[in-house]
């Protein structure tokens, strides 16, 4: 399946407990089809005593969000990406849905 979504996208998420918060996507699973978005959806983990963590403890970390629950922001709004193909070069580009422009 081709994911629409790409590392370093602005998305905003649509559902869910985090719903309307905006971050950048740190790392998308494809095989489970989830996105970790920075700074969206924090969860404690508890954590053991390590070399980098010596007195271990609770520790919180963005947790992953179904990619269907989140949406490209393009120019301060949600759309839903395109991709076109160019007649010369014959590149594929995404495209905003909404806008009609290409998305970096």
């Amino acid at each position: 399946m081709k994911l629409k979504l790409k590392k370093d996208d602005l998305v905003r998420v649509i559902s869910g407990n985090a719903r309307g918060q905006e971050g950048k996507i740190v790392s998308i699973d494809t095989k489970k089809l989830r996105v970790i978005v920075e700074g969206v959806n924090m969860i404690s983990k508890h954590t053991k005593p390590n070399a980098k963590n010596p007195n271990g403890g609770i520790v919180k970390q963005e947790g992953s969000i179904h990619i269907s629950n989140v949406m490209l922001v393009v120019g301060g709004k949600t759309t839903r990406v395109g991709r076109s193909v160019d007649a010369k070069t014959g590149e594929i580009t995404r495209i905003a849905k909404k806008t009609k422009e290409v998305i970096k």
